[in-house]
């Protein structure tokens, strides 16, 4: 699968999306979790907050 949201971010109407990726630690178990979202470039900085 994310081969598939890779190839569609190169093509040419997805050149205005990133894929973000940010690590999130449960309060429970102390884990570390990823979590994935794809968002528009303006949203950047946004999602990484």
């Amino acid at each position: 699968m994310a081969k598939k949201v890779v190839a569609s971010l190169q093509k040419k109407e997805g050149k205005n999306f990133a894929k973000v990726i940010k690590t999130v630690k449960s309060p429970k178990t102390g884990a570390y979790t990823f979590k994935e979202e794809i968002v528009t470039l303006d949203q950047v900085k946004d999602a990484l907050k």
